[in-house]
């Protein structure tokens, strides 16, 4: 695996994980994961020294479709996520109930193109809420350090008007206010809980800091 970069977003504890791809005429091929690099790599030891991924994730959209955001606490999950094809636009909402950023919410363009010579993951860890923008016909895969529990599983709806955007990128932001009204959502994600359900839901007191 050919790690390019390790960034942080706006939340520190948000990382962005370039890995390089061989290219020549035909195509190209890439290493999109290898366990041991995740636990001896001088710019991933530190992130994933303890983390083991047990489930992998497929996840097929279509444009306008909004998902989220979802948030697991027996067993604790964080994600790995990357996009195959189309345009993923990350969102990540900070729910720890002692955090300075609780109810900010940010955002993360991942496009897929082909003739970069570049893929991308972002690792969202545990004490964050996740949910995507489909903007076009998107494929997605994302690796779970936790099985999926559905006695243990919550989310905040996406359209909430409690949720802070003031540190997202301008640009995302206004993606997301173009398409509020036109977004194909679950009934299940669109009845999601408010901030203010969540803040006094004893569940929270998982998400601390």
């Amino acid at each position: 695996m050919k790690i390019i970069s390790v960034e942080n977003l706006v939340f520190p504890e948000i990382n962005i994980i370039r890995f390089g791809r061989f290219q020549d005429e035909r195509g190209y091929f890439s290493e999109p994961f290898r366990q041991s690099d995740f636990k001896t790599n001088q710019l991933l030891k530190p992130i994933f020294e303890n983390i083991d991924f047990v489930q992998m994730n497929e996840s097929y959209s279509l444009s306008n479709v909004i998902r989220g955001l979802h948030f697991q606490w027996q067993p604790a999950q964080g994600k790995l996520i990357r996009t195959i094809y189309g345009r993923m636009i990350d969102l990540i909402l900070d729910i720890r109930q002692n955090s300075p950023n609780y109810g900010k919410i940010i955002a993360y363009d991942m496009p897929e193109c082909k003739t970069n010579d570049y893929s991308e993951w972002i690792w969202i860890p545990f004490g964050f809420a996740h949910g995507n923008i489909f903007t076009e016909e998107t494929r997605i895969e994302y690796y779970c350090s936790g099985e999926y529990n559905p006695k243990c599983e919550a989310g905040i709806c996406p359209l909430s008007n409690e949720i802070d955007w003031s540190l997202c990128d301008e640009k995302l932001r206004n993606i997301y206010v173009s398409l509020k009204e036109q977004f194909l959502i679950s009934e299940k994600d669109r009845n999601g809980l408010s901030l203010s359900d969540w803040k006094n839901d004893e569940r929270a007191n998982y998400f601390v800091m």
